[in-house]
């Protein structure tokens, strides 16, 4: 049975280790340092072993459609061909590199962020359908912002032909494979969801008539390229009582076979919510973060206003109380997946320690479980995302010698998260947690001996 340690292919790839970096916000943009910025930002993963890393969520358009604060745009072919220096250093620690690739749809920055509005009356948001009862009623008690444009089909052949594009351009750029961001509520899970997709053409009604969105994904960057593609696999499982109709597990399953019939060489199956809520970052309510007095003017001019401001932050303490962290949280939807697919399956959220990691990929020594949900292989990679806020080089503990029992330091306290509704960059802000990660990298945790003979081999094949 396999370990952290030994290699996998998705498709035709072959990465060297079947652990990842899952997409996190970079908060790079397009500015003319944005290539340094994502470089600094995911190079240490590479460089201290992870097999491979998943650039966080890209805007396939040249407005709209971004969901938060200084998330980089791949709309312009020139900005993408400048990537290919983040991938070349990537490729010199013998990782590969996928770039995940998104529109906001409903979440965009348009609904919800009250500064980014004003500067742009004029911009509407694009929805699969006209949105739903509880979004109305938001808008209308003006909590949000709602004006969208309907997609007709033909501009959602169009929008998946934008996929396609971005993606070939991607691929000449020297990424591995493309990544779509098929949950946290942005265009793709409308799509896939019934709770949004209402649509009376071919893109709306059955299962399989609200995967062909993807379908069409698929086919648009199959014409250009022939890296591997995956998707999230949403399974709106915690989804709060009154957004029905919504996909259950049971929903997830099916699309997951009918995405594996598409073609797609991976799957990431996760259970989250029909709406942008803590369920994608299960963990504390993030105190520190809330009460910064750097935040507050940013986070007033992100919501409208203090009073708002202060709603948004007792919403936060209320899905607190809903969504307590869970370790692996998604292994049950990610091994009944696997039990019907052919595509590569990748598990994360809420993975914190090597010996897990080991139950999950059904490795033959890993620790004895009285954990149902974890016991037997789930998955064939598993990621992680916060902890690699607080541990940028955290896979030179959890791979190799010495690292059975290696643990992360993350907390899932959140105070790296809810700061990047105003811009800030994604990063650790715990003292506890900087203070054992300082203490770490003193004893020379992050240092790996034996990375020029690992990269030499890896070259080698």
């Amino acid at each position: 049975m396999p370990r952290l340690e030994d290699p996998v292919t998705i498709g035709d790839l072959r990465v060297p280790n079947r652990l990842y970096r899952a997409p996190l916000l970079e908060c790079a943009g397009n500015g003319p340092d944005a290539v340094d910025a994502l470089i600094d930002d995911l190079e240490p993963a590479a460089a201290a072993g992870a097999g491979l890393l998943c650039q966080g969520a890209t805007i396939v358009t040249a407005s709209g459609g971004c969901a938060a604060p200084k998330m980089t745009r791949v709309a312009d072919p020139e900005f993408v061909a400048r990537l290919e220096r983040l991938t070349d250093r990537i490729h010199d620690h013998g990782a590969r590199i996928v770039l995940q690739l998104e529109h906001g749809g409903l979440r965009s920055m348009e609904t919800w962020h009250a500064g980014y509005r004003e500067e742009r009356p004029d911009l509407r948001q694009v929805a699969v359908s006209e949105p739903p009862l509880a979004l109305r009623l938001a808008d209308r008690a003006g909590l949000l912002s709602y004006d969208p444009v309907v997609l007709s089909t033909g501009e959602v052949y169009d929008l998946a032909d934008r996929f396609g594009e971005v993606a070939g351009w991607a691929a000449d750029a020297g990424y591995d494979g493309i990544h779509l961001a098929g949950a946290n509520m942005g265009l793709v899970q409308q799509f896939l969801s019934p709770y949004y997709n209402r649509r009376d053409d071919e893109f709306g009604g059955s299962p399989r008539d609200r995967v062909r969105f993807l379908g069409e994904v698929y086919r648009a960057i199959r014409e250009r390229t022939d890296v591997p593609v995956m998707t999230k696999l949403p399974a709106e499982t915690a989804a709060p009582w009154f957004a029905r109709p919504r996909l259950s597990l049971r929903d997830g399953l099916r699309t997951a076979e009918l995405l594996d019939e598409t073609g797609f060489e991976a799957l990431v199956p996760v259970e989250t919510s029909t709406f942008w809520d803590q369920s994608i970052v299960r963990g504390e309510y993030p105190e520190r973060a809330w009460t910064d007095e750097s935040l507050q003017a940013g986070y007033e001019a992100a919501f409208g206003s203090r009073l708002r401001a202060r709603l948004v932050r007792l919403a936060n303490r209320i899905h607190a109380r809903d969504f307590e962290f869970e370790p692996a949280w998604n292994a049950r939807f990610c091994r009944w997946v696997r039990e019907r697919v052919d595509a590569t399956v990748l598990c994360e959220g809420g993975v914190r320690e090597r010996p897990r990691i080991d139950r999950l990929l059904g490795a033959a020594d890993a620790p004895p479980t009285d954990d149902p949900v974890v016991d037997g292989r789930a998955c064939d990679m598993v990621g992680m995302a916060r902890p690699f806020y607080a541990e940028p080089r955290l896979p030179a503990r959890l791979l190799g010698a010495g690292s059975e029992r290696a643990a992360t330091v993350c907390e899932s306290c959140n105070n790296c998260t809810v700061p990047q509704v105003t811009g800030e960059p994604g990063v650790c802000r715990t003292p506890s947690v900087l203070a054992e990660h300082g203490r770490l990298r003193k004893a020379g945790a992050y240092e790996r001996p034996d990375t020029a003979d690992a990269e030499e081999s890896t070259a080698d094949d």
